[in-house]
Order: C-alpha cells, then structure tokens, then sequence
C-alpha cells in the first residue's frame, strides 16, 4: 500500500494527515520515484502553517530520493532503475512512492547513497547558490550566517572552511556553538548571552562584514543591518521567527546604502542547466568530503508530525529524513 503526508487545512502539526492513495501511472513528461528517503525542511512549515499559500488539500515535501520504477511518454532524462535526487517540483515528497515532472529528477552518482543526499539535498542547493552565486564568496572574506547550527548553517560552515571563508556564526546555546565550530565555524557567538552586533565588531576589529546571510527573519533583521559595511549585502532566505514586514527603505540609506534580497531556491532551479552545475557542485563537494550531509535525525514517514513539532521547537540538529 502506498501512503503520503496530507493536510486538508492549515494550522499545527497536527493537521498533516498519514492517508493511503493510489497513484496513477505516469503520464507524459512524467517519471513515479519510489523514495529510500525524504528530506524534512523548514519550508514545510510555512505550507502547512499557510506562510506559504497553496491549493487544499495537498501533499508536502519538497526534497525526496530514491528509485524510478517508471517514466511516461516522451521522457529521456531518466530510465527505471535510475537513481535519483530531487528538491524541486510539485509539493508531495512525503510520500512512500509519488509522479513528479521527471525534469526535475538528477541522477545520482555511485558514491552518493540515497539516504545521504535526502538528508540535505536542498540544503546544499540552497548553500551552493547563496555561496557562489547570491554573494560570491573568497577565501579571505568574513561573513555571518544565523542560525549557523541549523540544517543549512552546518553546511555552510563545512563549505566555507572548504573555500578559505572566515564564517562568523550565531547559535542559540553552548551546544550548539560548540557543533558550529565542529563543523567549519571561525567564530561562533551565542545570541542568548552575547551581543552579535558587538561581537561581529569585534571580531572584524570594526570592519563589520560584507554579507550577512539570514533565514531566521524578524527577530535578527534591525541588528543584522549594524553588522554590515557600508554597501553590504543583507541575504535573507528565511522566516524560522516570523517574516520581516513594514521595511522602512530610508534605514538602508542611512546605515550605509546597503543592499538587501529576499532569495529563493526556485529561482535558480528553474533552468535545468543550472540545477545540474549546481547538483555537480555540491556532488563535487561530497565527494572529496568537504560537506557531510548525513541525517542526525531520522522519523518513519507516518511520524512527520513529530519530526514538525520537533523542528519548530528548534529541537532538531543538522539534517532530518523521514524513512517510509
């Protein structure tokens, strides 16, 4: 029997749904991917809470891995057998098998098991683009990363120790600095007991930083603009305290004409020859062990409300896969 995660309205964990369904089989452009491992994010918090609006009932889950069991009409990516990973396409990765647009799918080399890469596929997606591509990071450059022993941080850290990059990191305890460095950190700094603003001044020695890289959202967005040099860039991709609204564009100006864009994955995938330089990037990564993406925390799918509950009480460390 084939099972998926549903939710019919929007509202706490306890509104995702385990239901049994029955797939149809592919149609044309289309490929059914049996998942080993289905990646857990942050923004499937905002489609189930409604942050993000989508039609209901719905499935949810961006980010699945595992085995073509069939393609539709006309496909030529990928063949039955393949093993592939997405992060992109109609929500429904919660789910024992699902179809998606098989454009969507990339295979996935023989060094790289399914269950590593479900664990942060589109976190390293997201870390490749806002690396290289958002602000271009050097070996050198200092900058700082909120939320650095999340999902995301920590592969941030790993690829900028990889680059040479001085990443400054903030946590919200001990522990979590302590796994921050761990992971590649320069500096890390506990937002609960320290000042960020003075201690990135600090660090820098009154420099401040180039680029400050945000998904925790209001509650780090007025400090974040006094860690920046005048002309920096404010990256924000995120909203885990709640989305930055009522911007007055004046206090740009008067901080130092400072550069500010709200980023997206999707953005970047949306060309089929950028998400393959990016997925060979961060395959490239992987392979010379330079990113470990390895879950830290592994639900069965019919849990995904607990792994929820659990990610939104900040409980979680690293990556999280639900297994059907």
């Amino acid at each position: 029997m084939t099972h998926a995660i549903r939710f019919h309205e929007t509202g706490s964990p306890d509104v995702l749904k385990y239901e049994s369904i029955d797939p149809p089989p592919p149609g044309p452009g289309e490929a059914r991917v049996r998942h080993s491992a289905i990646g857990v994010n942050f923004i499937d918090t905002y489609h189930r809470t409604g942050l993000y609006k989508v039609p209901l009932p719905s499935g949810i889950g961006k980010e699945g891995a595992g085995i073509v069991e069939a393609v539709g009409e006309g496909v030529t990516v990928v063949t039955p057998g393949d093993r592939v990973v997405y992060c992109d396409g109609p929500l429904g990765s919660y789910a024992s098998e699902r179809n998606l647009p098989a454009s969507v799918l990339i295979k996935l080399p023989q060094y790289v098991s399914e269950q590593h890469i479900a664990a942060g596929f589109l976190r390293a997606m997201t870390v490749e683009y806002l690396l290289n591509r958002t602000y271009k990071c050097k070996a050198g450059d200092t900058i700082l990363f909120h939320a650095a022993a999340g999902g995301v941080g920590l592969i941030a850290a790993q690829w900028c120790r990889a680059i040479g990059v001085n990443m400054i990191g903030t946590v919200g305890s001990d522990d979590k600095g302590k796994l921050a460095l761990e992971h590649g950190c320069k500096h890390v700094i506990n937002y609960n007991s320290e000042n960020f603003v003075e201690r990135v001044k600090e660090i820098t020695g009154g420099k401040k930083v180039p680029v400050v890289y945000d998904s925790v959202g209001k509650d780090t967005w007025p400090a974040s603009l006094d860690c920046l040099q005048p002309l920096g860039l404010m990256v924000s991709f995120g909203n885990s305290s709640g989305p930055v609204t009522g911007v007055d564009l004046g206090i740009l100006a008067a901080k130092g004409s400072l550069y500010v864009t709200r980023q997206t994955l999707m953005a970047y995938t949306s060309s089929r020859a950028t998400t393959e330089e990016m997925a060979n990037n961060v395959f490239n990564m992987m392979k010379d062990s330079k990113i470990d993406l390895a879950a830290r925390q592994t639900y069965s799918l019919a849990d995904a409300a607990q792994a929820h509950r659990d990610l939104e009480a900040r409980k979680t460390v690293g990556g999280v896969i639900l297994v059907p």
